[in-house]
């Protein structure tokens, strides 16, 4: 098992990323501050004193503006493999009153910034539904249906992913390696085994010196819903022996 296509690109857009935001026949990019809400549309928390916000006013007759929010991964570790770069695109538009109350409680929720305290005055929120979104990985590109892209869910382990990997590294190095040596059937020989990425359904896996591009993949016998369940399911994985004595 592994993460989908949409999957991917809902969890780099998520928020926890830098982003940089495209708008149509303006100057840019743009550096954004964002997240995504429940359903998957993106809120921009823009300054009212700058470039983006200038960029983003809609023509007289027009209420909205073309913007394409670009993400492109930070590999947790030196030597991981990157998830690739997403884009999503759709028409923003500024929220006021309640739609915004309600936006910020969102932003909030993936970002507690004390900013959202000055909405309306230092600062404004600006949403849209992700009309189309792509994942490029690899020198590829592939379209994500925006329906699949709704549906789906950020990986709950992504903000947390750098903590999970030095902690599995610091505290539980060996144990960690004779698991990996045990599932891939590796001897003793050798450069250990490393895990370099960590998500819901697996790690990725490093074989071989550090800076070698051999992986393979370790999936979990169920996707892990959070943090402590994946607790749960790695203790007997690298403690096998735990409570027997």
């Amino acid at each position: 098992m592994r993460p989908s296509p949409a999957e991917i690109v809902r969890t780099l857009v998520a928020g926890r990323l830098p982003g940089l935001a495209h708008v149509a026949h303006r100057p840019g990019p743009h550096h954004v501050r964002h997240v995504t809400d429940p359903d998957g549309r993106i809120l921009l928390l823009v300054p009212v004193v700058s470039d983006l916000a200038g960029a983003l006013r809609p023509a007289a007759d027009e209420e909205d503006v073309a913007v394409v929010l670009d993400v492109l991964d930070l590999p947790p570790a030196a030597g991981a493999p990157t998830m690739g770069r997403a884009w999503v695109s759709g028409w923003a538009a500024e929220l006021g009153g309640d739609d915004a109350r309600r936006a910020a409680l969102d932003f909030a929720a993936v970002e507690p910034t004390g900013d959202l305290l000055d909405l309306g005055t230092r600062f404004r929120l600006f949403r849209f539904e992700v009309a189309e979104a792509r994942w490029e990985r690899a020198g590829g590109v592939r379209r994500i249906d925006p329906a699949a892209y709704a549906e789906a869910e950020p990986d709950p382990l992504h903000p947390i992913e750098g903590e999970l990997l030095a902690d599995l590294a610091d505290h539980h190095g060996p144990e960690v390696t004779r698991y990996l040596r045990r599932q891939l059937g590796l001897t003793g020989d050798g450069e250990p085994p490393r895990v370099v990425r960590i998500d819901r359904y697996g790690f990725v896996v490093a074989l071989g010196r550090p800076g070698a591009r051999r992986r393979t993949r370790l999936s979990f016998p169920a996707p892990v819903a959070d943090h402590a369940e994946l607790v749960r399911l790695l203790h007997p994985m690298i403690c096998p022996h735990a409570g027997t004595r």
